[in-house]
């Protein structure tokens, strides 16, 4: 099995995500709002499943001793440094997870539950727990609890897996809209965010992602099954995922009417 098979067996799920009803309800910054509140937990995961593949495949214990693959290492390194220590709209150094606060805080969406939610983890060893007791939708949990348990398997094929597919493609497209709906720079935090997310993940990540899956596989056929598994939990993650920002959506536009 290679990367292009695993690529067409996964894209029955891909497409439902490409084709997902979510996006026809994305409409107004109410719905902006709404959305952003559910997946800001997924732009913080993803920081949790890079920092994963940085400790398992760089050096980042002493003393240090050279890693196994120099080509994934600098791949891995180049995209914390993007996605930990980029520059913001300012010129200021920040996280793309503090990116996301400062849209949602831009946009009017609340960053109360993602930020106590976060005060409260301390370590790994206790974050599966701190998951099934925090005040979070099913939908959010269910996705956090995949997350962990990958990361806690120290397996950087299926932790790469996780962190490779299921991307949310059509989404910036999607705010981009509405954004612009909504007036010449009225959301520059936003707008800089989601270009920001298209330019690095379009041109350089993307790409490099399935390279290093390919180059953490090699000729391993078990690692190859492995990585087709945990793809496919993760874009059924993402999909139920989006079923309940939809419904979300849906329901408060009925309230509303």
């Amino acid at each position: 099995m290679k990367i292009e098979e695993i690529e067409i067996i996964l894209q029955p799920l891909r497409e439902q995500l490409r084709n997902h009803a979510l996006y026809s309800e994305l409409k107004s910054v109410t719905d902006i709002q709404i959305f952003m509140e559910s997946h800001v937990y997924a732009v913080w995961d993803f920081m949790s499943l890079l920092k994963a593949l940085q400790i398992n495949l760089t050096c980042t214990s002493l003393p240090w001793k050279p890693v196994k693959n120099t080509n994934t290492a600098r791949f891995i390194n180049e995209i914390v440094l993007e996605e930990e220590t980029d520059v913001n709209e300012l010129g200021v150094l920040k996280s793309h997870y503090e990116m996301y606060l400062d849209a949602m805080v831009e946009v009017g969406a609340d960053t109360t539950k993602i930020t106590d939610f976060l005060n409260g983890l301390h370590s790994l060893d206790t974050a599966l727990s701190a998951i099934e007791n925090a005040d979070l939708n099913d939908a959010v949990k269910s996705f956090l609890n995949f997350t962990f348990k990958t990361i806690r398997t120290q397996e950087p094929h299926k932790i790469a897996a996780a962190f490779t597919f299921g991307r949310e493609d059509l989404i910036p497209d999607m705010f981009l809209k509405i954004v612009a709906q909504a007036g010449k720079d009225a959301y520059p935090k936003l707008e800089y965010y989601l270009r920001r997310h298209i330019e690095l993940d379009g041109d350089d990540h993307g790409p490099l992602s399935l390279k290093m899956i390919q180059e953490l596989c090699g000729d391993d056929e078990t690692k190859w099954h492995d990585v087709l598994e945990c793809s496919e939990k993760a874009l059924q993650q993402r999909i139920n995922l989006w079923n309940h920002i939809a419904t979300a959506i849906q329901k408060n536009k009925e309230i509303t009417v």
